[in-house]
């Protein structure tokens, strides 16, 4: 079994930052990729940043220059960090990793945390 886990959210007036951590434990083999989604009221969830263990990161183009995604692959550990936010990027945000765990070594499974919620006031 996997566990994702986030911290890291809260109410920040536009414009401030705010950093997000993730960490996956459990029965890993391999943390293939870890990254950040994020589902606002009545939309559909969208990937924000991601980050590959080969060392590849991607952006939504909504947050590109605003948001940095970082990890520890020591720790299983990815950061989101936050700045210049603004009100639509109000959301839940959830971490996702994909992992190849010890009983199936084979294969990759997707294991999600349950979401944080960022609130940015205007």
């Amino acid at each position: 079994q996997v566990h994702v886990v986030e911290s890291g959210g809260g109410l920040v007036q536009a414009g401030g930052s705010l950093r997000l951590s993730c960490v996956a434990s459990g029965s890993i083999f391999r943390i293939n990729s870890m990254a950040w989604y994020r589902q606002a009221p009545d939309k559909q969830r969208e990937l924000v940043a991601v980050t590959t263990r080969g060392g590849s990161i991607d952006y939504a183009d909504s947050v590109k220059g605003r948001f940095t995604i970082s990890g520890d692959n020591a720790k299983n550990t990815v950061y989101l960090e936050m700045n210049s936010l603004k009100p639509e990027d109000t959301a839940v945000y959830y971490c996702n990793a994909v992992v190849t765990t010890l009983q199936s070594v084979g294969a990759m499974f997707n294991y999600w945390g349950q979401g944080t919620q960022v609130t940015v006031s205007s």
